[in-house]
């Protein structure tokens, strides 16, 4: 299934698959070409969202995008979730994997703790080492090729030392990992800096990052936020005009890369989350296969 992602014409479209539409996937053919869950979820053996997510990887190829790993956490990954991930690897044969450059992990009373979010690092050569350790370690461990996602963050953290761009640039040359370039979370950020041009700022932003360690796009939507109110990255509406326009950009600069729709919260109907899909497809077949 891996080859029949990458090598098919055009660009490899998924969804992101969430528990209202476990029914609806397997009720009859989508027109996507992948779909991507979030691993934590499925850890459980034998469970019944295992025996789900079987079923499905047995209709369409399944990307496990991990969202606790803390891949910038200077306490050490637990052992307990790299198992877990792996058996969920070995079973499910995901085309692509994933997580964030953030941290999560720390330690209490000698006991491994989870923050539950997200954690923005500073972006300096200590926390570069860091990350890089990490991710050597869990694609060791797994044997795949990691992902890593830039994330929306709403501090900025002292002691950075380079730009994002520049950091995550470093983590693949160490690494020799790919990236998951996320189109919201870009667009998110600007608004949270009060960018005056966010278009300006994020195709500066995708400019800085070396195209050819791109393995993934995520598009999504956000809430707007009253004037001088922080905007969060929600995933709660359909895909934004100005993200939409991004993509445009991206895929230029990117190539066929696997793009996927994230829709993770006021969920609309399936058909609706499909129809995302398929502008996303149209619009890459216009950017890609028509444009002169």
């Amino acid at each position: 299934m891996q080859q029949q992602l990458f090598d098919r014409q055009g660009v490899a479209i998924g969804v992101g698959l969430r528990h209202p539409h476990y029914q609806d996937i397997l009720a009859a053919p989508a027109p996507i070409d992948f779909v991507e869950v979030h691993s934590e979820n499925f850890f459980g053996q034998g469970s019944a969202a295992r025996s789900l997510l079987l079923e499905v990887s047995q209709q369409y190829p399944v990307s496990l995008h991990s969202t606790a790993m803390g891949l910038g956490s200077e306490h050490e990954i637990p052992e307990p979730y790299l198992d877990s991930l792996g058996q969920l690897v070995e079973q499910i044969s995901p085309v692509l994997l994933s997580d964030h450059a953030a941290f999560a992990w720390s330690q209490w009373r000698d006991s491994p703790i989870h923050a539950g979010d997200l954690l923005p690092l500073a972006y300096n050569d200590n926390n570069l080492e860091i990350i890089s350790r990490n991710i050597d370690r869990c694609q060791q461990r797994l044997g795949r090729r990691l992902l890593v996602e830039n994330v929306s963050a709403y501090i900025t953290p002292k002691n950075s030392s380079m730009s994002e761009t520049e950091f995550l640039a470093a983590i693949t040359h160490k690494t020799d990992c790919g990236l998951l370039v996320d189109l919201n979370n870009i667009v998110v950020n600007a608004r949270n800096l009060a960018v005056e041009d966010v278009d300006s700022y994020a195709k500066s932003w995708l400019d800085e990052i070396p195209a050819d360690k791109v393995g993934e796009i995520h598009l999504a939507g956000y809430s707007a936020a009253p004037s001088g109110e922080i905007v969060i990255d929600d995933h709660a509406q359909p895909v934004s005009e100005e993200v939409w326009l991004l993509y445009a950009y991206a895929l230029k600069q990117f190539g066929s890369v696997p793009t996927l729709i994230e829709w993770d919260n006021q969920l609309p109907d399936w058909q609706v989350l499909i129809a995302e899909a398929q502008k996303a497809r149209a619009l890459a077949n216009e950017v890609l296969l028509h444009d002169d």
